[in-house]
Formats: structure tokens, C-alpha cells, sequence
């Protein structure tokens, strides 16, 4: 599944908004942070933040080692005051809202921003919180049983591929 298009139309809404307003982007890891690492690259901006959610999750108990693991490879980086801050915060996939809210947690450990607004390339629909995406690539349908993974090629180019829930 083509994930490119997704991030070239997310890509053309910050142009448009850079324009207008300042922001800081904050990705949340993994997909996320390679897609903010790539916004800010092509948007020329000086930096972005990465996130990492593990300390925040409300499944920690369960991820365990797993969560130690993602927190330790890519821990959160935020090269900027969070304090009064315009925060982009950037994510692959958006499905229960749980993951945005331990990424809300973990940058409120950080300050207090002016703003916060979200991003995804997918959002696949079925909350569990009350959340929704300022910013998104499309809607996509996936049976229940399914995920969507983000991949980046050799390139930095961008696709989703469906793999079977664990």
C-alpha cells in the first residue's frame, strides 16, 4: 500500500501552513520520527523532536522488555522549548488513541505547549479515547485481525504493508 502519496499530501499541508505560522514537529517513534525526520528535511526546518511513548503506555506491564528495548534504541529527543510551543505531533497510524495520549503524557513531561495538533498518514478509525487527527493522509479500512506497518526504503521512501495481528 503506496504510503508516499500520503506523506507527499500531509507534506503540501505544512508548506501551505509554514506560510502563515511557525510549529515545531514532534514524531512519534518509530514511523512517526522517520516521517518527521523527513518533514523537516524537505520543509527545511531546523529540527524535530522524537517521542517515545514506552514509560507512558497503559500496557507497559504487558510490553515489558519490549517497551525498555524501544525507549533505549530511540528515546525521547526534543530540541526545543515545549514551553508555549505550536507542537505538531506526527504518527504513522492512528487507530484507539492510546498511543497519542501516552505522546501527550510524555511531552507534558517536558512543558507546557501552546498548542498541540496531530498528523497521521493513516488513520484506520476505530477510537477508544476521544481523539482525533487535524491532519490526515486518508482513511484506510483494515480487517480487525490486520495492521498496517510502515516501511522506508534505501530511498526514505514510504509504504504500508498489512501484517497479522499478534
Amino acid at each position: 500500500m503506496n504510503a508516499e502519496s500520503l506523506y507527499q499530501k500531509l507534506l503540501e499541508n505544512l508548506r501551505i501552513r509554514l506560510q502563515s505560522d511557525t510549529f515545531e514537529l514532534a514524531g512519534l517513534a518509530m514511523g512517526g520520527a522517520w516521517i518527521a525526520e523527513r518533514l523537516a528535511q524537505d520543509l527545511n526546518l531546523p529540527h524535530f523532536g522524537v517521542i517515545n511513548v514506552a514509560f507512558h503506555r497503559d500496557d507497559y506491564a504487558e510490553k515489558g522488555m519490549t517497551a525498555l528495548r524501544t525507549a533505549s534504541t530511540l528515546p525521547t529527543q526534543l530540541p526545543f522549548d515545549v514551553n508555549g510551543a505550536k507542537v505538531i505531533l506526527i504518527d504513522d497510524v492512528l487507530l484507539t488513541g492510546r498511543t497519542v495520549r501516552a505522546a501527550l503524557n510524555e511531552l507534558f513531561d517536558f512543558g507546557r505547549p501552546a498548542q498541540v495538533e496531530l498528523m497521521v498518514l493513516a488513520d484506520r478509525g476505530r477510537r477508544e479515547l476521544p481523539i482525533m487527527a487535524n491532519f490526515v493522509g486518508a482513511e484506510i479500512q483494515v480487517p480487525d485481525q490486520q495492521i498496517l506497518v510502515l516501511e522506508k526504503d534505501t530511498a526514505g521512501k514510504f509504504n504500508f504493508q498489512l501484517e497479522e495481528r499478534e
